[in-house]
């Protein structure tokens, strides 16, 4: 990972995340996130249509830990296009010290956190195998 890439991804207030279950179809959803060096993504209390692990995502990283993550950056100047993949591992954690160290990071990060709590809310923490990134200016 290039410096750019990491401050990219440090930097980036939303991304997109690929999962895949069993049966290989795929499902992209919107996601909030917090970097170390390992990708941090909540399943916070905003409205769902159904209980946070019947979710689809969290479902397909139960039966298919492999996910792809994008973060981008669209201008009608295409000079400024970039984008970021983070291929890895996710796992579900409910507590303990990387829980706390996820929490916190987007705590810091999203202020909106401040009047929704996320204790007790399931954590996405993804563990990067391989990250690429492409940006048109140099």
């Amino acid at each position: 990972m290039t410096t750019w890439e990491r401050d990219f991804i440090a930097n980036g207030r939303v991304a997109r995340m690929a999962t895949a279950g069993s049966d290989g179809r795929p499902v992209v959803v919107p996601i909030v996130y917090a970097f170390d060096g390992r990708l941090y993504t909540p399943i916070d209390a905003k409205p769902k249509q159904v209980a946070a692990m019947r979710l689809r995502r969290v479902q397909n990283i139960q039966t298919n830990p492999h996910v792809a993550i994008v973060v981008d950056h669209y201008s009608e100047n295409w000079n400024e296009l970039a984008w970021v993949l983070i291929r890895g591992t996710a796992i579900m954690v409910s507590g303990g010290a990387d829980y706390e160290t996820g929490m916190d990071l987007l705590c810091q990060k999203y202020p909106q956190y401040a009047k929704m709590s996320l204790d007790g809310n399931p954590l996405i923490i993804v563990t990067p195998t391989a990250i690429r990134g492409w940006r048109a200016h140099q």
